[in-house]
């Protein structure tokens, strides 16, 4: 099971960059994972609380980034988002998307 560092993006330029740096760096072997959620909604509300209980930061966990619909409502048009919570995980020209919540909950390992 992975374990995650939550990252919480604030400027839709952040997760551009994100995005194009992992465009530049496909063949290496971790994975960008980005978590699309709304301060509104109740289902993602109670996964970020149980996502911060859970995971810390430690030094060999992967980002967690995760991108609320209030400060950053334009990104998510990039994965074509309309369910939340919305879990999206780049492996090099790969794309894994599920806005399933008990898969959602599942990959995340809550």
């Amino acid at each position: 099971m992975t374990n995650y560092s939550l990252v919480f993006l604030e400027k839709e330029n952040d997760l551009n960059k994100l995005l194009r740096e992992e465009k530049r760096n496909r063949h290496r072997k971790g994975e960008l994972a980005l978590l699309y959620t709304s301060l509104w909604d109740d289902p993602s509300i109670k996964l970020v609380e149980s996502l911060q209980d859970k995971y810390t930061v430690s030094e060999n966990s992967t980002p967690l980034y995760i991108i609320n619909n209030f400060t950053m409502p334009h990104a998510f048009v990039i994965f074509k988002t309309t369910k939340l919570p919305h879990l999206v995980k780049l492996k090099g020209d790969r794309v894994f998307s599920t806005d399933y919540l008990p898969e959602v909950h599942r990959k995340l390992g809550v």
